[in-house]
């Protein structure tokens, strides 16, 4: 019979901060064909397939965010039916910086909305 094990914070998934890191890389590494797009205004085809990236990018994000917020809720109230019980009592710090992350990543998937937004209006002003 196996007993379940204690739970340690390595054990949390890391889910949320792999994909942010996934998103930043791509944003990064999209940053010189954006800059191509500045210099020259009859490049719509790789703008469109920009914004399609950037839509792809942005379900990325908006996964890690709602994992991280999963991992939040879990900490500060816990579940009863699987004596699961809130950490947050014993771990102030750990609450208080994921809770941080969770606002960050929040942030950043507005941001990006933001500038989808705004690539898809510069892209048909262009037409």
């Amino acid at each position: 019979m196996c007993l379940p094990q204690p739970s340690e914070f390595q054990h949390l998934p890391s889910f949320g901060g792999r994909l942010n890191a996934v998103v930043c890389g791509y944003l990064i590494l999209s940053l010189p064909l954006a800059f191509v797009h500045i210099v020259k205004s009859k490049t719509q085809n790789s703008r469109v397939l920009l914004i399609i990236l950037d839509v792809a990018m942005l379900g990325l994000i908006t996964a890690g965010a709602s994992s991280a917020a999963a991992i939040v809720y879990l900490a500060q109230k816990g579940n009863n039916n699987t004596n699961w019980f809130s950490i947050c009592q014993q771990f102030n710090s750990f609450c208080e910086r994921i809770s941080g992350s969770l606002i960050g990543s929040f942030v950043a998937v507005v941001l990006l909305i933001l500038l989808i937004l705004l690539s898809a209006i510069a892209l048909s002003r262009h037409h």
